[in-house]
């Protein structure tokens, strides 16, 4: 059943990239992989094969592999993708020496990818995780771990259905997880080689602080006004917070919008509906940017900065169910947070909470009062902040643990 999967999973992928650039952007980077393997690897070389699913667990993972790139010199280091989304923007990264898509997971492609790659360790981030790949590495005795992996007693490792992926987990030779729920479902099927080391991306936002974060264009924008930033925000974040935008947005209270998505279309119906003076980043040469109460960054890559600049972060996803974005970076900076209400699955959200640090809103009345609140008193948002910045301090440290065990 699963091999039919696979197959049927290649046939639908092949008709929807017709409609869809980003699947066809898959398909095709794809079909070089195994050519920029056979052209980059020589059977003498030592390699390490990093792999990740999408962008968020490359910047999960990047605090490991930058060590593994310190510690590793002599290997070369292969980092792969599933979704384009992931490899076409870290395509360049200079973490790795190769970088490719994930063939689909059948065995042919499995045996033939793992035979190339032949690598010393392989280290995969939270999930993608893939049977035959994995148990064709374990039967070439390859050395493997699982990174802040993430389980739910739905998923099928722990279903009587789940047989072949429940395998795949145990081609692992140790899974650090991201909490205690993730290590009791692992021993609940006889998986004991776990640890729980949180998740590594406390690591990877407090390296944050260290970075220069100053963003010229932002500083010029915000002026002395008190900053909102709304990260990584869909249409249905947008649908509570540009009417708030409208009535509210001023020279003293300014709004920065990073959509995720920046296509044109959206970014078009997001400038179109509001009524404040708003300037998007591709205007920003041409426009005097402290004239404008919103700006749009209508571009990617930046948003990490941004939030250095935040006296309050509205993270997106959460309002409708595409998934809560990554709430760590705003609070890094000990900035408070407000978010939507769909945010079971992440177990970091629903701790922050109840620290108090990030508040959940179902609707503009909601965030009507939750950012009165944090706008109308600096003590107050100063207070809630802390606590962000406070547990990230507290949570940090995963990368020391997972490096302690690989060089054993």
């Amino acid at each position: 059943m699963y091999n039919l999967g696979i197959y049927l999973l290649s046939f639908i992928l092949k008709i929807l990239a017709v409609f869809n650039p980003k699947i066809k952007l898959g398909i095709e980077g794809r079909s070089k992989t195994f050519d920029i393997l056979e052209k980059n690897i020589n059977e003498t070389d030592k390699t390490i094969w990093l792999h990740c699913a999408s962008l968020g667990e490359y910047e999960q993972g990047l605090p490991v592999f930058e060590v593994l790139r310190e510690y590793y010199p002599n290997h070369k280091i292969v980092l792969s993708f599933f979704s384009p989304s992931g490899y076409e923007i870290r395509k360049d990264t200079q973490i790795a020496d190769i970088v490719v898509y994930l063939p689909l997971d059948t065995k042919a492609n499995a045996k033939r990818f793992i035979k190339l790659l032949h690598p010393d360790l392989t280290v995969f981030v939270k999930y993608d995780i893939w049977p035959h790949v994995l148990l064709e590495l374990k039967g070439q005795k390859g050395r493997a771990i699982l990174i802040s992996a993430l389980f739910r007693k739905n998923q099928s490792y722990f279903k009587f259905y789940g047989g072949k992926r429940k395998k795949a987990l145990f081609a692992f030779e140790h899974i650090f997880v991201q909490d205690e729920s993730s290590k009791a479902l692992l021993n609940g099927i006889n998986y004991q080689s776990v640890t729980i080391t949180g998740d590594t991306r406390f690591d990877r936002v407090t390296n944050q602080l260290s970075q220069n974060n100053t963003l010229d264009f932002i500083s010029d924008f915000k002026g002395d006004a008190i900053c909102v930033v709304i990260g990584s925000s869909w249409p249905e974040d947008e649908n509570i917070l540009i009417p708030y935008i409208n009535t509210h947005a001023s020279n003293s209270l300014k709004f920065i919008i990073a959509p995720h998505e920046v296509h044109q279309k959206h970014v078009n119906d997001i400038h179109s509906r509001l009524e404040v003076p708003t300037v998007l980043f591709s205007e920003k040469a041409t426009k005097n940017l402290n004239d404008h109460s919103v700006f749009v960054i209508n571009t990617i890559g930046l948003l990490s900065k941004i939030y250095s600049y935040a006296d309050i972060a509205y993270v997106g996803g959460a309002m409708g169910q595409t998934g809560l974005h990554n709430i760590l970076e705003p609070a890094v900076f000990g900035v408070p947070i407000i978010i939507g209400e769909n945010y079971d699955k992440f177990p970091e959200a629903s701790v922050m909470i109840k620290e108090a640090g990030v508040t959940s809103v179902k609707n503009l009345n909601d965030l009507n009062t939750v950012l009165d609140m944090l706008i109308n008193s600096a003590n107050y948002r100063k207070n809630i902040g802390d606590k962000n910045s406070e547990f990230i301090k507290k949570n940090k440290g995963a990368v020391v643990q997972i490096m302690d065990y690989i060089r054993i």
